[in-house]
């Protein structure tokens, strides 16, 4: 395959202490309530984030069939993960929050409202987009914000995920992964200000610059019209010295761990991004051959960073469960890879659905 096709974000990894209880909470507060695969194993290849040492641990790939990308729920079980060194501050490196969207922002707003979650009030970005900040019990940050892309009318207040906000050194620097790696190629605003709708932030009332960044063109796969439009906001500083929120931590510990894209052309992209300068820092290819066994799924997945050192995971999916309890697993390596697969094969891995 010579070509490299990006579907779209297809999760983001949380490092959380209680995969468990911090599942139960995405399920009822933001409908991520579909299993893709659960697995214990020991994270062997990541040796350059952890330490040097292999490092066993629970995760979960959870969805929301209303659209967007999931979230990897992820657990160190045989070491306590540990929180960043400092409370970060908006423009502080790495992935600050993520962005959900929502179908009504102001009834989302109140019911977050009503069962008491932490919330600011609900303002508007520079696009004039309604949008409010919600910090889940782990200190996590998600910007809810409007959006009219969705996959399935689930009933839920929310879909999935939708972008992140990260902080950066250097916008100019950073864009040339961005958009000349993953295809965010459309400027949506780049604007510099002290702005309104950050003052809840930590770090909030400094001057940035934000530039929020769009794919021009629609993305194409498998999955590509399940995890729909996306979008990456970086956000640059003045007047501080930024930190990474990572400092002196393994990947995996408590916090946004890595941003996810879902693509297929693996050799490709990884000519692509050694060409500009962002080589692969993990490949699984190169220790287990062609395809990584996940447990319940199976596929190659790769890591590059931004120039700040933020996590970018790809995965190319070979297999995925869609039916387990019926043995149905789709076999992608065998089909078009830049064509969407049918809504209805799709929307059966509801029936992965769990309910609390």
């Amino acid at each position: 395959m010579n070509q490299v096709t990006i579907s779209g974000i297809q999760q983001l990894g949380i490092g959380v202490s209680n995969v468990a209880e911090a599942w139960k909470w995405y399920r009822k507060y933001l409908g991520m309530d579909i299993k893709v695969f659960e697995e214990s194993a020991t994270a062997a290849l990541m040796l350059p984030y952890t330490g040097g040492v292999p490092q066993k641990r629970h995760a979960v790939l959870a969805l929301n069939l209303s659209g967007g990308g999931g979230f990897e729920i992820w657990q160190y079980t045989e070491r306590v993960p540990q929180p960043a060194k400092f409370v970060p501050a908006l423009g502080d490196l790495g992935i600050f929050a993520a962005k959900i969207k929502a179908r009504d922002v102001g009834k989302t707003h109140d019911y977050f409202t009503s069962e008491n979650l932490k919330v600011s009030p609900v303002t508007k970005d520079p696009d004039g987009r309604a949008h409010f900040f919600l910090t889940d019990p782990y200190n996590n940050i998600f910007q809810v914000i409007e959006s009219q892309n969705w996959f399935a009318d689930e009933k839920k207040n929310t879909g999935s995920v939708y972008g992140v906000v990260i902080g950066v050194s250097d916008i100019e620097k950073s864009i040339k992964v961005y958009s000349d790696i993953l295809g965010f190629d459309k400027v949506v605003f780049d604007t510099k200000s002290i702005f309104p709708d950050l003052a809840f932030l930590k770090g909030g009332d400094a001057t940035f610059r934000r530039v929020l960044l769009k794919s021009s063109k629609p993305r194409l796969g498998a999955f590509a019209r399940l995890f729909g439009e996306s979008e990456i906001e970086l956000v640059q500083v003045e007047g501080r010295e930024p930190r990474k929120i990572f400092e002196g931590r393994f990947w995996g510990d408590l916090g946004f761990i890595h941003i996810c894209f879902d693509i297929q052309g693996m050799q490709a992209l990884k000519d692509c991004c050694a060409k500009l300068g962002f080589p692969f820092t993990v490949d699984s290819a190169a220790n287990l051959g062609e395809s990584f066994d996940m447990g319940e799924a199976a596929g190659h997945f790769s890591y590059i960073e931004d120039p700040d050192g933020t996590l970018i995971e790809f995965v190319e999916t070979h297999k995925v469960p869609i039916l387990k309890k019926f043995g149905w697993y789709l076999n992608l390596r065998k089909r078009n890879p830049e064509k969407y697969l049918p809504n209805f094969i799709v929307k059966a891995l509801g029936m992965n659905r769990v309910k609390d």
